[in-house]
């Protein structure tokens, strides 16, 4: 399948600025790869992007994108929302709310899991099976339950939330911040995705932030070839 092209879009010149300029409307989300959509970067998880994947059987979200009118609208739209997953717990934001419109429960590793309290939640402790297409696995080290999920279509996709981000050459990392949890645990389970993983069936990574240094792309392509490059 082939990743959908994306378009650069005009600059906004200076006096756009001036007092007596409408604020610019919420951008809408941009299909990426085939059935996946990106949300744009949301302030409330610290520039999070949070993604969707539209299926036959039920739409699954990643993360929690920004929660307004348009993308409330938009996934209205899609279907509404089947499932919640949350990669870590600083994607959290307004789950509540998204719970409150779709209904969906959220899929969450079990030691984020009381920082929902109230909410009706999956909990799991190292993997989930949650489709027959889309697959949890917990890479903790970021945070303690910091988590992948891998989508085997469109050639293999990891969304791969703050566990592995793009650098400024947009190589897939993990970085290390001063809110890692657990440096050490967290290169094991890089080491431990590249066991798990062949070419073939990683092809794409969608982190889940850093976006801007991929240039427009959306994913990092040649997935499993570029982790192989991680020291």
């Amino acid at each position: 399948m082939q990743p959908h092209s994306s378009h650069q879009g005009n600059l906004i010149p200076p006096e756009s600025s001036s007092s007596n300029q409408q604020p610019l409307a919420p951008k809408l989300p941009r299909p990426i790869l085939d059935n996946i959509f990106a949300f744009p970067p949301n302030r409330e998880t610290l520039g999070g992007t949070a993604y969707i994947i539209v299926g036959n059987s039920g739409n699954l979200l990643i993360d929690c994108p920004s929660w307004n009118e348009t993308n409330e609208q938009f996934l209205k739209g899609k279907g509404g929302v089947s499932e919640l997953f949350i990669t870590h717990r600083s994607a959290i934001a307004k789950a509540l709310e998204i719970q409150s419109t779709f209904g969906c429960p959220i899929l969450v590793q079990e030691q984020e899991a009381y920082l929902l309290p109230g909410l009706e939640l999956k909990p799991f402790q190292r993997e989930l099976s949650i489709n027959p297409n889309s697959h949890a696995i917990w890479t903790p080290g970021h945070s303690p339950g910091s988590s992948c999920l891998y989508y085997q279509n469109a050639g293999g996709v990891l969304f791969s939330g703050r566990h592995l981000l793009p650098n400024r050459q947009g190589e897939p990392m993990p970085l290390r911040t001063s809110k890692t949890f657990h440096w050490s645990r967290q290169i094991r389970n890089v080491e431990s995705l590249i066991s798990r993983f062949t070419p073939e069936n990683l092809r794409y990574i969608c982190p889940g932030a850093n976006t801007g240094f991929l240039r427009g792309k959306g994913f990092i392509d040649q997935a499993y070839n570029r982790l192989l490059e991680f020291p």
